[in-house]
């Protein structure tokens, strides 16, 4: 019992590990899809809108599947929901390699957000947090969303390297094996339920009633819109902008000496920095989560892209501005979820974690879901993104004000 109480105190338990390395493993290779783009659109004739609706309807998936996977988890057990997850995952990812027909493509890709569902943040970040000490688990939660971003640092590269040597549909065959090794690190993966007596004996539907009577959980689920809004846009869409509207890189300069000498290529960068950024940003996130209040850092958050998109977009586009404004943004990337995590594992406990977040991160994807379609929707009305920068500075704000009047305690705790 001692050795168990103080394994539970220390930071890098072996659940946070083995969780970092299945977000790492399931990122990675979501982040990945923006490089099919091409090559399927090549070999089919596709429209570019084509496969973009596909990564659409697979966030869109994602998000749907999330509440269902955190129920999953809690009710038969956090390992069966990952395994299934893992599943679906490689399953989406070898039929898709057979999919000729754009339909066939964005209907299998609801496979792949459910695999995604099942092997992302929902299912993972619940397990950590019952894993993790009161002290610690704003902590961990950052670690583990950070490894998150780790995978969007690794996967893309690793994608392009693949895609040098084989046909797209093989790579999406490594891409299947490799979800399905994630399965050996299910041993290690075995969360203690933490919760208190009360939340042990309470159901997960009087949970969820409760919840969603809050009217500081409706906050929070409006609040994480524009976060989803705000991340698929620029993913989907940022490189695409930086290539047609900035300014050239100039001959001879630091861009240049490092191998960046086209718009296209300070495009792809720019993704790539956002990624590592958020790792020190998301950590950080953490770190001050354990110290302050978490809706009001939150807000600040939320207030920081504002002003962040809004400069950016008001200033002629460089080099120089792609580059600070992908580091700034990035150390707010994510930045949002360890604190959003960590206020629902406060507020409402941590025995239905898995599912009250799902149904929260189901907002998210709701707004990633919109930020992409948008994008090109209105891109293709305007033959520019200027519209759609501004939605997203005004959701910004608009999530920024809505966390303000969340009651920061416990549930149980509030008055009737």
């Amino acid at each position: 019992m001692e050795k168990s109480q103080e394994s539970s105190q220390s930071l890098f338990t072996p659940v946070l590990i083995a969780g970092c390395l299945i977000l790492i493993v399931s990122f990675g290779i979501r982040s990945a899809f923006g490089l099919f783009q091409i090559p399927i659109a090549e070999e089919f004739g596709w429209l570019r809108v084509e496969f973009s609706m596909a990564i659409a309807i697979q966030n869109l998936a994602w998000g749907i599947g999330q509440p269902i996977f955190g129920a999953i988890a809690e009710k038969i057990g956090d390992r069966k929901a990952i395994f299934m997850g893992a599943l679906l995952y490689a399953l989406g990812l070898v039929l898709s390699a057979y999919a000729v027909t754009p339909g066939a493509m964005q209907a299998l890709e609801v496979l792949v957000g459910f695999g995604i569902a099942g092997t992302g943040f929902g299912v993972i970040l619940a397990i950590v947090g019952r894993a993790s000490s009161d002290a610690n688990r704003s902590m961990s939660l950052a670690i583990a969303t950070a490894a998150g971003s780790a995978g969007q640092v690794v996967g893309p590269p690793i994608a392009e390297g693949l895609l040098a040597t084989m046909p797209w549909q093989s790579v999406f065959f490594v891409f299947a094996v490799a979800i399905l090794g994630i399965l050996f690190l299910l041993p290690m993966v075995r969360s203690p339920h933490v919760a208190s007596k009360a939340e042990l004996e309470e159901s997960m539907g009087t949970v969820l009633t409760k919840a969603l009577r809050d009217p500081s959980y409706t906050l929070i689920f409006l609040g994480f819109l524009s976060c989803g809004y705000q991340l698929g846009f620029i993913t989907a869409h940022f490189p695409a902008f930086v290539t047609e509207v900035c300014g050239p890189i100039a001959p001879g300069g630091i861009l240049d000496g490092m191998g960046v000498s086209t718009t296209s290529a300070l495009g792809a960068l720019s993704i790539a920095l956002i990624g590592l950024a958020n790792i020190s940003g998301t950590l950080m996130a953490g770190f001050l989560g354990t110290r302050y209040s978490k809706k009001y850092l939150l807000a600040g958050v939320y207030t920081l892209r504002t002003l962040v998109a809004g400069i950016f977009i008001l200033l002629p586009m460089t080099p120089a501005t792609v580059i600070i404004f992908s580091i700034a943004m990035g150390s707010l990337w994510l930045a949002t979820v360890p604190l959003t995590s960590g206020l629902i594992a406060h507020i409402y406990g941590l025995r239905y974690m898995g599912t009250l977040y799902g149904i929260v991160f189901l907002s998210h994807q709701l707004g990633s879901f919109l930020g992409i379609w948008l994008g090109g929707r209105m891109y293709d009305l305007y033959g520019s993104y200027t519209a759609v920068w501004w939605i997203g500075v005004a959701i910004g704000a608009f999530s920024a004000i809505i966390h303000l009047p969340i009651r920061e305690r416990p549930l149980s705790a509030q008055p009737a």
